[in-house]
């Protein structure tokens, strides 16, 4: 088995679970950009202590070359209190911006891990000029 065979994907307009990429089309080259990656854009996601979303990866595939990841953001807080798993004080929204600066065209690739769910996966192709 691989890790491409357990990647789930979809259309994040109908799945909660599929991480959504802004991002815009072209950039200019070497010039700071910002990325935004999400989850249950469209559909939320439940945020509590028993289903989640754990982490996502915001990755970029040049078009020579290596994957590089960007960003890897944990999200470490779903309710959780001494009182019980839904009477704690705060949650993470699973939500990163990222700024970068890319050289090249390629894909920005992006995972995520829901603790019942799995793995998901989405992309984006972005133009350097």
């Amino acid at each position: 088995m691989k890790l491409g065979d357990v990647l789930r994907s979809g259309d994040w307009k109908s799945e909660k679970h599929v991480p959504v990429i802004e991002a815009p089309d072209k950039v200019a080259a070497d010039q700071p950009v910002e990325i935004k990656v999400s989850i249950g854009e469209e559909i939320p996601h439940p945020n509590t202590a028993e289903h989640h979303i754990r982490w996502i990866k915001l990755l970029f595939q040049p078009s020579e070359g290596f994957t590089f990841e960007l960003a890897d953001v944990q999200f470490t807080i779903h309710g959780e209190g001494l009182k019980g798993p839904a009477e704690g004080p705060c949650y993470t929204e699973p939500s990163a911006k990222v700024t970068v600066r890319l050289k090249q065209s390629g894909t920005l690739l992006a995972l995520s891990y829901c603790n019942i769910h799995g793995l998901w996966e989405s992309s984006k192709e972005i133009a350097v000029e």
